[in-house]
């Protein structure tokens, strides 16, 4: 036993080490923001400065909220993680190997939201992931444009190389229970407002309580310093900390189960669908599950048609998948922007509650992990391992290290986006375009590993000529497609 607590205080010991060396020193776009005492940015474990003496109510209350924010605390840092999928769990790992006490609150332990379920490979590494939740691999892809030409993605894949496809209740699953197993405490509930958070005051949580055998829950009130808004589109605590408005696409899914012969086919294969029949800004696709394939499709611009464009993409795909049962129809909101506001006093939205999906490719698994943690870390760093009160300055640390770390990304997939999805000839040219392997390369390269692959500057200069192309071909058969 003593072997045993030795281990898990060399682990928060070595997760305090880690984060405080990740967090030396504050972003400058923190200090930037800082314009009240309680905002004043300072390297970890630096002692504040006693504020000056103000008039005004504003002041005051700055005042007050710096002499809180840094203070050594006689107990752990309490922080409260609502909503339990990655990043909330991803989150709640580093919060509590990090010396903080943590409480994770998701309302449903079984939840099976509508996802794609892709994850890229470097996931798998950089989130010890066992490969028992990894359903298929998937080393081949084919994109199908709107006139059904068939393009096949992956020759640039090496053995070891793939897409993994998870089933997100299994996942899910796996982290809740492993940040459980670092001593984070796992609430079946459902949050129901916030109050307090001023100053010195702690944040008071009323959430019902579940105790998965009765659907009534029991009305429950928990203390803390920190909370983190890791529960989604919809988010409760978003809404509290007024984090402004944002729009979201509507996901649609049937997993469907098929033939053994006809799901040997989709044994290590993806199919995406472009055309305005399936999407008007999106695309519908094919991914195949443990046993079964998950078909579906999504939109921002017409919601109210999604049930129309799921009921193209399975036409479009009905012969690989005639025969098949649906098991399960899915369906939620996702993000399409991060939310105008992320960070306010000592709260902090993460994953698809700060809006974290990509453009284009619909990418949210692998962001919201990894939101998740960096802002848990960042906590953990400033904090000390938990023993000093943190305020709005730090939590704006891990807002910064993101936006630093993947603006760009986001930016240009909301180009690509925009310039090829909006149009049936754009979407040819798009399709038309992923036959290009170094098109292929430079796209796997940059999702498997989340690095910003250096290309080849001849190879780029064609592929610039040949993009522009394409734009151009796709703009001459809109205009005759619109002439006829």
């Amino acid at each position: 036993m003593m072997n045993v607590n030795m281990k898990m205080m060399n682990v928060k010991k070595n997760v305090v080490a880690s984060a405080a060396r990740t967090h030396q020193s504050r972003s400058s776009g923190a200090q930037a923001r800082a314009g009240t005492p309680s905002q004043c940015v300072f390297s970890a474990g630096a002692r504040r400065p006693a504020p000056k003496a103000t008039t005004t109510r504003l002041s005051r209350r700055a005042n007050v909220l710096a002499q809180a924010a840094g203070k050594t605390l006689d107990r752990p840092l309490r922080v409260a993680v609502v909503g339990g999928g990655p990043s909330g769990s991803c989150a709640a790992e580093v919060l509590a190997k990090g010396g903080c006490e943590t409480y994770l609150i998701e309302r449903k332990m079984d939840n099976c939201k509508p996802c794609g379920g892709a994850i890229p490979l470097c996931m798998i590494e950089e989130f010890d992931l066992p490969m028992e939740i990894v359903d298929r691999r998937v080393t081949k892809m084919k994109m199908i444009s709107p006139s059904n030409r068939e393009v096949d993605v992956g020759q640039t894949l090496n053995e070891q190389e793939y897409i993994g496809m998870c089933r997100r209740e299994v996942m899910d699953d796996f982290l809740r229970r492993r940040a459980g197993r670092y001593g984070a405490n796992l609430v079946n509930g459902l949050m129901q407002k916030i109050e307090g958070g001023e100053g010195e005051q702690p944040f008071k949580i009323t959430y019902n309580a579940f105790d998965g055998e009765n659907t009534v829950g029991v009305k429950t009130e928990l203390e803390v310093d920190v909370i983190i808004g890791a529960d989604g589109a919809n988010s409760r605590v978003a809404k509290t900390m007024g984090a402004g408005e944002y729009d979201y696409a509507i996901a649609f899914q049937e997993r469907i189960t098929l033939s053994d012969e006809k799901m040997k086919y989709y044994e290590d294969l993806a199919e995406m669908y472009v055309g305005d029949d399936v999407s008007p800004d999106f695309y519908g696709w094919v991914f195949p599950k443990y046993d079964h394939v998950a078909v579906g499709t999504g939109t921002v611009v017409n919601k109210t048609a999604i049930k129309q464009y799921q009921t193209a993409i399975r036409d479009r795909s009905s012969e690989k998948c005639s025969g098949g049962k649906i098991i399960r129809v899915e369906a939620h909101p996702i993000p399409e922007h991060p939310r105008p506001k992320r960070v306010s006093g000592r709260i902090a939205l993460v994953g698809d509650a700060a809006g974290y999906v990509t453009k284009c490719s619909g990418e949210g698994i692998y962001f919201a992990a990894k939101s998740g943690r960096m802002c848990a870390e960042a906590i953990v760093a400033q904090s000390e391992g938990g023993k000093r009160m943190v305020d709005e300055g730090d939590l704006s640390v891990y807002l910064d290290e993101w936006d630093k770390k993947y603006w760009l990304t986001y930016k240009v997939l909301d180009i690509l986006q925009k310039l090829f999805y909006r149009s049936n000839p754009a979407r040819e040219a798009f399709v038309e375009l992923c036959d290009d392997y170094y098109v292929q390369k430079m796209t796997f390269d940059s999702y498997l590993y989340k690095t910003v692959v250096p290309g080849n500057p001849l190879d780029d200069a064609k592929l610039l000529v040949k993009t522009v192309g394409s734009i151009v071909r796709s703009n001459a058969l809109r205009k005759e497609a619109s002439v006829v």
